[in-house]
């Protein structure tokens, strides 16, 4: 099903956004794994293990798919918005992280840590709230947004222990038990709080999507179709009671 005439214009727009955002993200990570196999650091599980390296590629490509189904005039499925509310997620995780624990651009371009960790979260966080493009996320499904991020966790964890590497130095083991357990909880609970964030931040429509809908003809005017009824919960149009 196609996007109404109407609106066609603005779905294309925000299609066409996402999708060269997406590639634009692909295009950074690409450079900044081109410098550090220059630099003698070709291992990419060393470079993807970095959460923002990874979570970045997933969600770009979450981005380069729902923007070309935007340009095609194709509606996002269900399902395909939980994986994008996860990939909002982590990304939020990424923002907030880098800008607390991990500031610096280590030895990448400030450029590109700026893109990575300040700039595409921004967009992603202002593409959940100003499109509303997507029905109100069943809060039964919640949970989607730990696996990935818990997963990511334990082999980091795992090559801590065994061949001394992490990403990131507060993962350490040589700081202790104690402070290795206390950023492990206050990693999960920022994941569970902005994951919570994000399924409630479904249940409102996109600003985009309310400006639309004043910008449409009122009743009575040309080309308008006049009713009284008004949209069901399920998304179904009600017919006026008696």
């Amino acid at each position: 099903m196609h996007a109404p005439t109407s609106r066609r214009p603005l779905a294309l727009a925000i299609g066409a956004v996402r999708l060269a955002v997406g590639l634009a993200v692909m295009a950074t990570l690409g450079y900044a794994y081109a410098l550090g196999v220059a630099a003698g650091e070709p291992n990419p599980f060393d470079y993807f293990g970095y959460f923002t390296n990874l979570t970045s590629l997933l969600t770009g490509g979450v981005w380069i798919a729902i923007g070309a189904r935007g340009i095609a005039g194709l509606p996002l499925p269900q399902s395909a918005n939980i994986v994008r509310a996860g990939g909002v997620a982590c990304m939020l995780v990424v923002g907030v992280v880098y800008n607390t624990l991990v500031p610096g651009t280590g030895s990448a371009p400030p450029w590109v840590s700026i893109s990575l960790h300040v700039a595409f979260p921004a967009l992603v966080a202002l593409d959940w709230l100003l499109v509303g493009d997507r029905a109100p996320l069943p809060w039964r499904l919640w949970w989607i947004v730990l696996p990935y991020p818990l997963l990511w966790l334990a082999v980091v964890l795992t090559r801590g222990v065994t061949d001394g590497w992490v990403p990131y130095g507060f993962l350490l083991p040589a700081h202790g038990t104690a402070s290795l357990a206390a950023h492990v909880a206050g990693l999960c609970a920022a994941l569970i709080a902005l994951g919570l964030l994000v399924w409630w931040a479904s249940r409102f429509p996109g600003v985009l999507d309310r400006a639309a809908e004043r910008s449409r003809p009122e009743r009575g005017s040309l080309g308008a179709m006049p009713h009284s009824g008004r949209v069901a919960e399920d998304g179904g149009f009600e017919p006026p009671r008696a």
